[in-house]
């Protein structure tokens, strides 16, 4: 879970270092604030908008299990792993 959530905040955060190159490829300082002032609202759009369609193409693509999950569990005194049915 929190994999997933890490993998989110850096597709969220994407469209904001693509910005920071671009200044830095055109020699502006990206840690300067005039130069965000009018892109963060676009670039949060941006990110969010990326969010979403990462989560759409997960759920439609993702692996589908129909039987129930099987919590990790101690059998002969080795962890048997968790699984689905």
């Amino acid at each position: 879970m929190i994999r997933r959530l890490f993998e989110e905040a850096l597709i969220f955060l994407l469209p904001f270092v693509l910005f920071g190159l671009y200044l830095a490829i055109r020699g502006r300082n990206p840690r300067h604030g005039a130069h965000w002032e009018g892109s963060v609202f676009r670039l949060t759009m941006g990110g969010l908008v990326l969010v979403i369609l990462s989560l759409v193409v997960v759920g439609l693509t993702g692996e589908k299990h129909r039987g129930g999950y099987v919590p990790p569990s101690i059998e002969n005194g080795q962890v048997v792993p968790g699984h689905f049915q």
